[in-house]
């Protein structure tokens, strides 16, 4: 005999609490991390509890290994649960697949009040055919569904094989865990009639339901997996860094008001507010990630940035005696994104063929004749260039151009081209002559006289 006193007993009554129920199927995509972000702040700005119950009763789109994803992606993220299926809780199982029991239970009670029938080896919600439902959500307010409207069928509660369908068990969960405020994606507007006509069968209170506006790569098409869009950790692989990837997907639909973009986890945690979410469907725009990317990267300390760039770094300097530090700093402020880092610098292990055409540069007002010039002048004065520094290099280099009455730049292009290779690069003549070292640099200033020579 099922008892239902006393798994009612155990429902908590304290407070916020929020839950985020992915089904385990794959990578989370970014709508998916949105509402469990959204979920989490809630709860926390509330002093509440967050809640992950893993939805797997479809077990046709089971994926393996899809569970351990979850716990990471969310972990990696900062968004930490209070209670779920690997840290327990007052109302355990956290797994529906788990609880088979307490959804036939409940199923059959639900057969009992004259919310549901059986169907064959099926139960089906029972819908009456007169009247309307109306349910309140605090985004899109009061909606009112014609109970003998075509979205108001009969559908299956619970199937042949014992487990419970989406919309019969996330209703069991959401009373028996205590929650007080659903997030949920706009497709399940529709379904919420159901739910309440389930709810009022059954004589419970309904939780709060927060309904998202969907996140869209463009005004026609919904960000989809399916059709390339990146998963947060397709992100993470592209280069970008996680702080920025969450603060970004915050602002997908939602507006802390005022100019501010830029908020760390804990300081969302303190802004949050239900009331600033949109109904209109947010654009996922990839360079205005981008621009947060880069603002998160110019603001780490150096040697935190130094230890994230160094495997990309790594991807194209290969000797082992390269200064990552200083190279990392040559970066820092120039990439947006992690995977920019080995672009930039894929000259440093060997001076890459490039046409003496580089050297002509209308804005410094050089040409191949200057530049050889410039080049012949610069060389013995770095050679005897005792303090071999960013600070040294520039200090000759800004002497040769007072000497010659020129502006700095007619000495610095046909220098950074000669060390480089490269009409653009992450730092100036001088920073990539203190990287490279005083003999790589002077042995590429000869190689570029003698290439300006043969022209």
């Amino acid at each position: 005999m099922f008892d239902f006193d006393n798994i009612e007993a155990q429902i908590p009554h304290n407070g916020v609490r929020t839950r985020f129920a992915p089904s385990p199927t794959g990578y989370m995509h970014v709508g998916g991390l949105r509402t469990a972000l959204y979920t989490y702040l809630i709860a926390k700005k509330a002093g509440g509890a967050f809640i992950l119950r893993i939805e797997d009763t479809d077990q046709n789109r089971f994926v393996e290994g899809a569970t351990e994803i979850i716990y990471s992606t969310l972990r990696g993220a900062g968004i930490n649960w209070d209670e779920g299926p690997d840290v327990g809780g007052p109302t355990p199982p956290y797994i529906q697949s788990e609880r088979r029991e307490i959804y036939a239970a409940y199923a059959e009670k639900l057969v009992e009040l004259g919310g549901a029938y059986r169907d064959g080896d099926v139960i089906r919600q029972k819908i009456p055919r007169e009247g309307e439902t109306t349910f309140t959500d605090l985004i899109f307010g009061d909606i009112t569904v014609q109970n003998d409207s075509a979205s108001m069928d009969e559908g299956v509660l619970l199937k042949s094989d014992g487990l419970p369908t989406y919309n019969f068990a996330n209703v069991i969960d959401d009373h028996l865990m205590g929650i007080t405020h659903v997030v949920r994606g706009s497709e399940y507007l529709s379904s919420a009639p159901k739910y309440v006509l389930l709810y009022n069968a059954f004589g419970w209170e309904m939780p709060q339901y927060i309904t998202v506006s969907p996140v869209m790569r463009d005004a026609q098409h919904k960000l989809s997996k399916r059709n390339g869009d990146p998963t947060y950790d397709d992100l993470l692989t592209q280069g970008y860094l996680t702080d920025a990837i969450v603060n970004y997907v915050a602002l997908l639909g939602w507006s802390p008001g005022g100019e501010r973009e830029i908020f760390t986890l804990r300081e969302l945690e303190e802004v949050f507010d239900v009331g600033g979410l949109s109904k209109s469907p947010a654009i996922f725009d990839v360079a205005k990630l981008r621009y947060f990317n880069a603002e998160y990267i110019r603001a780490l300390p150096p040697g935190i940035f130094a230890a994230l760039a160094e495997p990309y770094i790594r991807q194209s300097v290969k000797n082992p005696n390269a200064d990552i530090a200083a190279l990392a700093e040559l970066v820092q402020a120039r990439c947006e994104v992690l995977t920019d880092i080995p672009e930039k610098l894929d000259f440093i292990d060997a001076l890459p063929e490039y046409p003496a055409e580089l050297y002509v540069h209308k804005k410094s007002k050089t040409d191949g004749k200057i530049s050889l010039d410039m080049l012949k002048s610069i060389l013995p004065e770095l050679e005897a260039l005792p303090d071999w520094t960013r600070d040294g290099v520039y200090g000759v280099c800004e002497a040769l151009a007072a000497k010659l009455d020129a502006k700095n730049a007619l000495v610095m292009w046909p220098l950074r081209i000669a060390v480089s290779g490269k009409a653009v690069t992450p730092g100036g003549a001088a920073e990539i002559c203190a990287v490279l070292g005083r003999e790589e640099s002077l042995r590429r200033i000869d190689a570029g006289i003698k290439k300006l020579e043969a022209e």
